[in-house]
Formats: structure tokens, sequence, C-alpha cells
């Protein structure tokens, strides 16, 4: 009798599966965002200069050089969406789900309808970019290419679970940035989108697009896992990401609409509203290295830009 009832239960299972994606419409799956990693204008390759290296044999040391490379790698995915529990990454909601510390979200309203939807909540996720793969193949057409610090698939904030910080601003609120107007703010005099710290889910700010991408950057003391990699002889990691700066990082649109290009936050592009508040990034942060051609890394030079 139990293979007839796998018989029986198996297409209902599917069906349930079937609707639950046909229902979420605005969601993005893993293969589409592998294949927005396929972008030169994010890859942004180019030769950067020469290494120096010292190699060894019995016979005898000699100086050998390769050639510097800089380009972007895309790191993680970076989601910022309104109702708890629905990363519109599908494969890895269920990664943040509610629980009794957060649950719903939204933004706020009032009896006054010029007041609404001013103060709004975005829950955040950094998650492993899932088109590494596709990646490494692609940008070692352009010649030797750099590895990035983020593992395809690694949870590194997930802020259903950083509620402290993400739901109360503990202890952000007390910091000297978030409370000195002009500093660490992601803007410009005239577009401004809003200020990083304390770097928590709730933002006065009356567009959706700009209060999703303020809270979508991240970062300590949040309960989280470090987004770094180490520095080696011949590789250059990207360090900590800063706003207004592309030295740092820049940040590819995804959902509600896909973008193959690379911007900094604020951008003069057209800002796409989500009708479910829910909003999709890639993170591509910059890397330089050069292949290792001998035993001891002697040094490098820079060309021009």
């Amino acid at each position: 009798m139990l293979p007839m009832y796998r018989r029986h239960r198996l297409p209902a299972a599917a069906s349930l599966i079937l609707l639950a994606v046909a229902g979420s419409a605005t969601a993005i799956d893993s293969a589409t965002l592998a294949s927005s990693s396929l972008s030169p204008d994010c890859l942004a390759y180019r030769v950067a200069g020469v290494c120096y290296w010292l190699r060894c044999t019995p016979y005898g040391c000699k100086v050998k050089t390769s050639v510097k490379v800089r380009h972007y790698v895309p790191d993680a995915v970076v989601s910022s969406y309104a109702d708890t529990g629905k990363n519109p990454w599908r494969e890895v909601a269920l990664m943040s789900p509610a629980n009794p510390s957060a649950q719903g979200g939204g933004d706020s309203t009032t009896n006054q309808v010029n007041e609404n939807a001013l103060l709004k909540f975005k829950n955040a996720d950094v998650i492993g970019h899932p088109g590494t793969l596709v990646f490494n193949r692609f940008a070692s057409q352009f010649g030797y290419s750099c590895a990035g610090a983020g593992s395809a698939y690694m949870p590194y904030l997930l802020s259903s679970f950083d509620f402290l910080a993400w739901r109360y601003n503990l202890p952000e609120m007390a910091y000297p940035e978030a409370l000195t107007p002009g500093q660490r703010e992601v803007g410009v005099a005239g577009d401004l989108w809003g200020s990083v710290y304390p770097r928590g889910g709730f933002l006065q700010q009356a567009d959706d697009y700009k209060a999703a991408a303020v809270v979508a950057r991240s970062g300590e003391p949040h309960l989280y896992q470090s987004l770094l990699a180490q520095a080696q002889p011949g590789y250059w990691p990207a360090g900590a990401l800063r706003e207004n700066d592309a030295d740092s990082g820049k940040w590819q649109r995804l959902q509600p609409d896909l973008s193959m290009s690379c911007a900094v936050f604020p951008n003069s592009e057209a800002l796409p509203q989500a009708e479910d508040g829910a909003y999709v990034w890639g993170l591509w942060r910059p890397y330089s290295c050069c292949k290792r051609e001998g035993q001891l890394f002697l040094g490098s030079t820079e060309t021009g830009s």
C-alpha cells in the first residue's frame, strides 16, 4: 500500500510547490541571479600594473614579472524587503523566516494622509552570490582573474535574527554618526537618500526604492559573518564598504527589474518602485591580483587608470 500512497501524494505536493512559485510573481531565482553576473560593465576589468617575484632554483635566482589586474567581483546578493520571511530570492527565503522576535513589516500610517508612508521598515538579507562558478568562467575570458570574498549561498546577514539591532537600533542609536547630521549619509545635497546610522530596519524616506537601498547597507556590530578576505602576496581584496564610493563597491539592480550595469548610490537612473516593497541588488566589490611567478613577492607598480 505504501507505493500507492506515495503515488497519490506526490502530485499534490508538486501542485502546492507550483502554486507557491506562481503566487510569487515578483520573486527572483538563482538561475537569473547567476546569469546577472555576466556583466562586462560591472566587471570593469583592466590591467592595473606589474608584480615582481623572486624565483629561485638550484641554479640561481631570477626576478620574474606578472600582470597585475583589477576588476569587480559579485560577492553577495542583498535583499531589502517589507514583509518579514518573504525574501524575494525564492530559494533562500526559508533562511530568514518570521519568528517571535521578528514579525510583520511594512510602512507606518497615521490618520493624516500627508504623513503616511514616511517611516518605512525593511528587512535585509546578505547572502553569497550564486553566480560564482559562472562568473569565474566569464572573468577568465579577459585574462587572469581574482577571487572574491563571498561563498555562494552563504548567509552573511539575516536581519530577522538580528532583531535587537534591526528593530530597536541598539546600540547604534547612541553612535555619534547617528546623532550628527551630515555624517555617513547616502547621497549628496539635493539628493539625500538617508543616513547609514543607526543601521537598522527603519528609515524616514518617502521614496520606497531609496529607503530599501539605504537599509541594504549594514555591518558591525550586527549579528553577521564577515565578508572580507585576507590580503596575501599578490592579492589585494576589497575593504570595508563605504557609501558614495565606487572604489569600495557598487550595486547591480536585480529586482524589481534586472539591470546589466552597476552604479553607486545615489544614481541618476529612474528608480523603479516595487509593488510588494521587495528589492534585490548584487553587491560587486573591487579586487586586484596577479599570478604568482616565484617564491617571494617583491612588490608591484601601478599603471595609470
